[in-house]
């Protein structure tokens, strides 16, 4: 089954998934980061949103 790519934002937003490409560009929206910052932040400090935002200051 394919993904509607027609809804906004992850599927779970308790967590974020960096091997979806638009999903890794929907958090760089969301935490106003780059790409390589939010990979670093989820090297860091794991998948948890909560996590990376304390991680990142937002």
């Amino acid at each position: 089954m394919v993904d509607d790519l027609s809804k906004r934002g992850p599927a779970d937003r308790s967590r974020i998934n960096v091997n979806e490409p638009w999903e890794v560009k929907w958090w760089c929206n969301e935490f106003k980061c780059t790409e390589t910052g939010l990979r670093a932040a989820v090297k860091a400090v794991g998948v948890m949103v909560v996590d990376v935002r304390r991680y990142l200051g937002r």
